[in-house]
């Protein structure tokens, strides 16, 4: 048995940057969450800020649901 190391080195570099960037996508979502919920404790802002961070959250979630999704496709195609 012989193992092909670069293949190994790559797919373990893609699965490190997809990883973190999935997770940073997921930050980045929850993070707009909770704007939307101390804008919405009295801070005041208006409705278009308020609409564009749910939208925003909305976006990066779905980003993340399309990841994964993509990702068990690949698994089980």
């Amino acid at each position: 048995m012989k193992i092909d190391w670069a293949a190994l080195a790559s797919v373990f570099g893609v699965s490190l940057v997809v990883t973190v960037a999935l997770v940073g996508v997921f930050t980045l979502g929850i993070v707009a969450l909770s704007k939307l919920s101390a804008t919405a404790g009295g801070a005041g802002a208006s409705g278009g800020s308020a609409a564009l961070a749910r939208t925003g959250a909305y976006a990066c979630f779905a980003a993340c649901a399309a990841a994964v999704a993509y990702g068990i496709y690949l698994i089980v195609a």
